[in-house]
């Protein structure tokens, strides 16, 4: 990489890194692209970057959207790639996102080129392109050893926005067996009669996917001389990628994502980002669209000198018993707090009220000696039970939750103490009329709720409207005790889990819209 002179005399320099966001589904970056953001100190990301890939870049990096959409003002190429060399200078580590792959039709060359010019440090992570990604997800393969040999992508106007002549288009009419056009969609009909006019069957097979790999993706099929007012009939506008070739007659067989049982689907998820990532990530393995919107939010407790007398003593106490992710969190950053590791724990034994939270323990190192079969407070109370004398528990929990398990645990003869690590607020009013208008707007489908607290969050957040306004989506409940909250607070219950846990609660909702 080229350096410039202040380099050698040891000023500090930093470095652009051009990554390839995929085609649409964030799960489609690289590892290494996915390593970079998260190492970034200024992220400008383009329009067809998926807005979840920014949940990976670190709390305090600085994220600008450069992206260019129609019908807003838009940052000139001059002007990101001044900024790019700007931020380098200043020792900046800097990732230049861009939807598909950085160096096909992205204008990323020209950013490096100017990069080069400047002496800045670079490198260059690819991205599943856009044509590739999209057509996969369609059901449509660019290549078939019957019917396609060849394939060609090319784009719908040269670098100065200049389109290409219909005598250009005729030449590739026959050039190849597919032929993929990224940012056609404003003269597809002419291109389209341009492509049979060179040569090219009128009732080949043509498609437009619209916004592939994302659930809001839309594909539209037909030939060649009916693909445009089809396209103008179902109002699919860019970003779309237009497939010709044979091997579209392959999707009737071969499409697979918007046949998913949610495709599409819009899923409230009422908790923090932070702590939905995983559910919102199955949710759109199942081609739905995830809507994380806190209701609440997590904070301290008013005092921490229960929790902290409990760690003091932890070899006092027989076991320490969690039950959710977020007292898991909350109970080691005070045992670090207090200069210890999880060696304190010495013999105390550990049990969980399900799966995620036994996850939570696995990222420090530790693994349950008791996971509840049934992911309740019961559960784990009967689990415990099981194991013999109960003596001294701890339960380091939210401030405010159901007394089940300790009730339980006294009744058995166990020696309880609950101990806050945390508690629960509810959010601002600007979110009640923010997910109020969601609502209302008709843009969400499900409200899914994992915890007793998400309902009660949620309904004081709603307030008198809650009845009303969950009424207008399916609302699903990840088990019996969830489900009995919400009845408690008038909610009707479409769907509830078999197997408390996410998964199970998503397959819930996949059997559901299958019967409908």
């Amino acid at each position: 990489m080229r350096q410039d002179d202040g380099a050698a005399a040891g000023v500090k320099r930093g470095k652009v890194w051009l990554i390839g966001a995929g085609p649409g589904n964030p799960d489609l970056i690289t590892v290494r692209g996915r390593e970079l953001l998260a190492q970034a100190d200024v992220v400008l990301h383009d329009a067809l970057s998926h807005p979840a890939l920014l949940e990976y870049c670190a709390p305090d990096a600085d994220i600008r959207d450069v992206g260019k959409l129609g019908g807003r003002s838009n940052p000139s190429q001059t002007w990101i790639t001044a900024q790019l060399v700007e931020l380098a200078r200043a020792g900046k580590r800097v990732v230049r996102l861009k939807g598909g792959d950085p160096l096909t039709f992205a204008r990323g060359a020209e950013e490096l080129e100017d990069l080069a010019r400047a002496g800045i440090a670079f490198e260059v992570v690819p991205g599943l392109s856009s044509p590739v990604g999209v057509s996969a997800y369609a059901g449509i393969p660019l290549t078939h050893r019957d019917i396609s040999s060849s394939v060609t992508f090319i784009t719908g106007t040269d670098r100065a926005g200049v389109e290409w002549s219909d005598e250009a288009w005729k030449k590739l009419a026959t050039a190849t067996s597919t032929v993929c056009v990224l940012m056609g969609m404003r003269r597809i009909k002419q291109i389209s009669q341009a492509i049979v006019a060179g040569g090219r069957a009128a009732s080949t097979p043509a498609a437009v996917v619209h916004w592939g790999a994302r659930p809001e993706q839309r594909v539209v099929t037909g030939t060649l001389d009916t693909i445009a007012d089809l396209a103008a009939e179902a109002q699919l506008t860019n970003p779309a990628v237009i497939i010709i070739g044979e091997v579209v007659s392959c999707r009737e067989q071969l499409s697979w994502y918007d046949r998913q049982p949610l495709f599409g689907k819009r899923i409230l998820v009422p908790r923090p980002a932070h702590q939905a990532a995983e559910t919102a990530a199955a949710i759109r393995d199942r081609g739905a669209d995830p809507v994380v919107f806190p209701v609440i939010d997590i904070v301290d407790p008013p005092d921490f000198a229960p929790l902290d007398r409990g760690i003091r003593d932890l070899a006092d106490y027989q076991w320490c018993l969690f039950t959710s992710a977020n007292g898991v969190t909350k109970f080691f950053e005070r045992l670090h707090a207090a200069g210890l590791d999880t060696r304190a724990l010495g013999p105390c034994r550990i049990g969980v009220i399900g799966p995620k939270t036994a996850g939570a323990l696995v990222s420090y190192g530790i693994h349950a000696d008791v996971v509840a079969k049934e992911f309740v407070g019961e559960g784990l109370a009967e689990a415990l039970a099981q194991t013999g004398d109960l003596g001294r528990i701890m339960i380091p929990r939210a401030l405010v939750a159901r007394e089940d398990l300790p009730r339980i645990l006294r009744e058995r003869g166990a020696r309880v103490e609950v101990l806050p690590a945390y508690q629960t607020v509810p959010a601002s009013g600007e979110r009640a009329q923010a997910l109020s208008a969601l609502i209302e707007a008709g843009r969400l489908d499900v409200a899914i709720f994992t915890s007793s607290s998400t309902v009660t969050s949620t309904v004081e957040l709603l307030g008198s409207r809650a009845k009303e306004l969950l009424g207008r989506v399916t609302v699903a409940s990840i088990g019996p005790v969830t489900s009995r909250t919400l009845g408690d607070a008038g909610i009707a219950v479409d769907v509830t889990a078999e197997h408390y846990t996410v998964t199970g609660l998503l397959d819930a909702l996949e059997a559901h819209f299958a019967q409908a």
